[in-house]
């Protein structure tokens, strides 16, 4: 990889949270800023949601002094602006390289119809406006050091995916985002990489308690005929496969670390980075293969096999009349 010569320091600022379903914890798993802290050319301004919670306390005891942590809630205009003012204190004569936008959400893993709009709402929220409004306050310093942004998508923000609704629609409209920013900030001299990780274990996905709660919040949300028509017991059955979605994720990281690191330090880095196991395969199947081919191939890797209780009565008939 040809790594840039002229740097002799990288600062960056990652806005590198990610939230539980209940939005109540801080994870630094998917983009571990002790991981660019510990390299002798980072600098890193790590934004957590709490400068006080666990997460940020992690960091603290195991970081060293190159390692700034900055309250950071992504979904406020006033923190967003704080922090940059704190930035531009701490700079000095320096200048920001790059700033990684790696703030996610997932929520609950459902049919597009049974979730609230509360949740598309979040995803958007913390998924896409958020880096859209970090992006924009820090371009300035990025023009002058001719930098890098570098956004954290997903594999749903580039092809369509059953229980991803929300989630998808906010990772899309990311990396559409960053492909129009590609473009517009060329001429300025700024580079701009997504990347569309695959399945990796991360806090992301929540936990047991987190989904029974989103579980009671959808069906306490539904209204009575979606209630009857899906049952109570299929949207029980999406709760469990997000255990075993869970479960069958890679716990390996290193294969987004390395394409992040070559998006900072690459002279020519990507636009698109595909880490994790058959991401990349995915993709070609969506782009160059018929969609009914593409839909029948997902059926069979992320089908459902618990129909909802209205098509399951409609099939019971079927089998009465034959």
């Amino acid at each position: 990889m040809e790594r840039l010569k002229t740097k002799s320091e990288l600062l960056l600022v990652i806005p590198s949270f990610t939230l539980t379903l209940q939005n109540a914890q801080v994870s630094l798993q998917v983009l571990d800023s002790k991981h660019f802290a510990r390299r002798s050319r980072f600098t890193v301004f790590a934004g957590v949601l709490s400068s006080t919670g666990h997460g940020a306390k992690s960091l603290k005891e195991t970081c060293s002094e190159r390692l700034s942590i900055l309250q950071l809630d992504i979904t406020s205009s006033a923190q967003i602006k704080e922090a940059y003012l704190e930035i531009i204190r701490k700079l000095q004569q320096e200048e920001l390289w790059a700033v990684i936008n790696n703030a996610g959400i997932l929520g609950f893993i459902a049919d597009g119809e049974l979730l609230p709009m509360s949740s598309y709402k979040q995803c958007m929220d913390v998924n896409f406006f958020g880096p859209v409004e970090i992006s924009k306050m820090f371009l300035p310093l990025l023009r002058k050091s001719k930098g890098r942004i570098i956004n954290i998508s997903s594999l749903a923000g580039g092809i369509p995916m059953p229980w991803f609704a929300a989630y998808g629609a906010s990772k899309a409209a990311l990396s559409m985002f960053s492909g129009v920013m590609r473009q517009e900030l060329s001429m300025w001299g700024i580079k701009v990489s997504v990347l569309h990780p695959s399945g990796f274990k991360t806090s992301i996905g929540g936990n047991p308690e987190d989904w029974k709660k989103e579980e009671q919040m959808i069906l306490g949300s539904l209204a009575p005929d979606v209630k009857k028509d899906y049952g109570e017991d299929y949207i029980h059955n999406l709760r469990m496969f997000l255990g075993e979605m869970s479960s069958i994720c890679s716990s390996d990281l290193s294969p987004v670390f390395s394409d992040v690191l070559h998006a900072l330090l690459a002279e020519q880095p990507k636009g698109l980075y595909t880490p994790g196991k058959n991401s990349y395969t995915f993709l070609l199947v969506f782009c160059y293969f018929p969609l009914w081919f593409y839909d029948f191939f997902m059926s069979k890797i992320m089908g459902n096999p618990h129909m909802p209780y209205a098509l399951r009565m409609a099939e019971q008939k079927k089998q009465v009349i034959h």
